[in-house]
């Protein structure tokens, strides 16, 4: 009877210690969310009459919606994997006793600490039409490039995303093969296995939560690059440049809340099957390690 009591003590108190972060998540996250849910379905916010998945079917049709979501897919499928491949790369590399081991990991720290304006300005000295890189092909002979309104304008965003994203990825794949057993990987050089076999077997195996955490960072900082897209490139950037968040930007200036509210409702649900389809994956690799 004591220790019913006691239990039931202990869960009160837990009870009252989360009902503020309760209160908290219901008031500013799951309320805001189903006014969104609800925006998406009606056809004016003002004099609502509820129209269901009529706004979802118009932004389909929507070819600013269609050019955004396919730029963001674009982005997000070539940033994201590379973002985790290279870091991983990184991470191997300096793992092992190589000269100058923590001055490289300082200088792939380092764009951590630089503020997005600064980032910014650097690409322009580099990558403005007047820019560095453009001097330097006229040194050579070769015409100059509008970088942010051309073919390359992807990739020179690519790299600010990989510039600025691989050095904490890189620390946090470090932190993951400083945990794995050295025993395993003494018992496997006894074994004869080769370095490649070790990296499948043993590395890849105990790095899966690892893998899965830095792939969904990536994941979202790939959107969070709209800042830096932005303020280089402005409300209407060059078509591949024009991602979801300025299509998403320009509709709330247009007050347009129920297509807003429909690409904010899509938007989530792909980034929940995205997110669903990593853990499901991870779970099939790293399951016999957790075990």
């Amino acid at each position: 009877m004591k220790k019913k009591h006691r239990r039931f003590k202990e869960r009160k108190w837990e009870i009252v210690l989360m009902t503020p972060s309760i209160i908290g998540v219901g008031l500013f996250f799951i309320l805001p969310f189903c006014v969104v849910i609800y925006y998406s379905m009606v056809d004016n916010p003002l004099n609502p009459s509820f129209v269901f998945l009529d706004n979802y079917s118009r932004l389909f049709q929507n070819s600013a919606f269609l050019q955004a979501a396919k730029n963001t897919a674009v982005f997000s499928a070539i940033a994201v994997p590379l973002s985790v491949i290279l870091s991983l790369g990184m991470a191997l590399i300096l793992e092992q006793n190589i000269p100058l081991r923590s001055t490289f990991r300082t200088f792939f720290l380092t764009p951590l600490m630089v503020p997005t304006a600064s980032i910014v300005l650097i690409w322009q000295v580099f990558f403005h039409y007047n820019g560095a890189i453009n001097e330097f092909l006229l040194h050579i002979g070769a015409g100059k490039i509008d970088w942010f309104k051309s073919a390359y304008s992807q990739i020179v965003i690519l790299i600010l995303f990989l510039w600025k994203n691989l050095g904490y990825n890189m620390v946090l794949f470090m932190a993951g093969l400083g945990q794995i057993p050295r025993d395993y990987m003494e018992v496997a050089d006894l074994d004869g296995a080769t370095g490649w076999q070790k990296f499948i077997y043993i590395k890849i195996r105990y790095l899966s939560p690892t893998i899965l955490f830095v792939a969904i960072m990536s994941l979202i900082n790939s959107f969070k690059v709209f800042r830096e897209v932005y303020l280089l490139t402005g409300d209407y950037p060059y078509d591949t440049l024009y991602l979801l968040q300025h299509f998403m930007n320009n509709t709330f200036r247009a007050l347009d809340y129920q297509k807003l509210s429909a690409a904010a409702i899509i938007m989530c649900l792909v980034m929940v099957v995205i997110i669903g389809i990593l853990f499901l994956i991870e779970n099939h690799f790293g399951k016999d390690v957790e075990g």
